[in-house]
């Protein structure tokens, strides 16, 4: 597989637009009006995260060898399924309890952001061999 993080980036906007066409048409008229947002939030989180992840995979390109993007980009799909994840289930299943859990998926997010970021201000060491065709 040429970029696991592109793939599962690619997955998680795919899955994000099929669960907001889901929310927006099926459930509507069944959840009340704080679980959609609720909901709704899931999905905003999932999409914003799966571009961060499509990010990471650009910069893998530039690093393929970065243990702080492979750690970014493992926590951030950590993030989206413990964070929207237990927000899907909170909603569908009226499970509040979920809403515990919750927060360990946002500090996953934080915490890939915090390494993107890391990785960002890292200089770039040069070699000769840098620009050589592979």
């Amino acid at each position: 597989m040429k970029s696991i993080y592109l793939f599962l980036g690619a997955l998680s906007a795919l899955l994000a637009v099929a669960f907001g066409a889901f929310g927006a048409h099926a459930l509507k008229s069944i959840l009340s009006p704080e679980l959609m947002v609720t909901y709704q939030t899931a999905v905003n989180y999932q999409m914003w995260h799966a571009l961060g992840l499509i990010g990471i995979s650009l910069a893998q390109q530039q690093n393929p060898d970065s243990k702080l993007l492979a750690w970014s980009g493992r926590l951030m799909f950590l993030g989206i399924l413990i964070f929207s994840g237990s927000l899907y289930l909170l909603t569908l299943l009226n499970m509040k309890q979920l809403g515990m859990v919750t927060p360990v998926g946002g500090v996953s997010f934080m915490i890939a952001w915090a390494l993107l970021a890391i990785y960002a201000t890292h200089k770039q060491h040069l070699s000769r061999y840098n620009n050589a065709r592979r």
